[in-house]
């Protein structure tokens, strides 16, 4: 089993920034990707941004450029999220997934084991 537990999340105002985190513990070894995907009221839950442990990234659309999901090192068990220039169309709840199948995808389905959410709030 991996246990995920995300911190971070709050209120920002439109243009600012928040940072996320997210710290993996149990068999971790058995871990090939960790990352973020976020679910708004009424919405589906959307991939955000991911990391392989070869240190591959991959991005949601709505966040290139903005958004940057890093780790110390290819062994850190530590996933972070810097999200700028955020915008209120970024308020959700913030999960951090993790996954030991190695298959291309970016659907949570493939994901094993899930954080329990951090809301992050967009608003003047």
């Amino acid at each position: 089993q991996v246990q995920l537990v995300e911190s971070g999340g709050g209120l920002v105002q439109p243009g600012g920034s928040l940072r996320l985190s997210c710290a993996a513990s149990g068999r971790i070894r058995s871990i090939y990707v960790m990352g973020w995907y976020r679910q708004a009221p009424g919405k589906q839950r959307e991939l955000v941004a991911t990391i392989t442990s070869g240190g591959r990234t991959n991005y949601g659309d709505s966040v290139k450029g903005r958004f940057a999901i890093s780790r110390i090192n290819t062994k850190s068990t530590t996933v972070y999220l810097q999200m700028n220039s955020l915008k209120p169309q970024d308020s959700a709840v913030y999960y951090c997934a993790a996954r030991s199948s190695t298959i291309i995808t970016t659907t949570p389905n493939a994901y094993d084991y899930w954080g329990q959410g951090t809301q992050v709030t967009i608003s003047s």
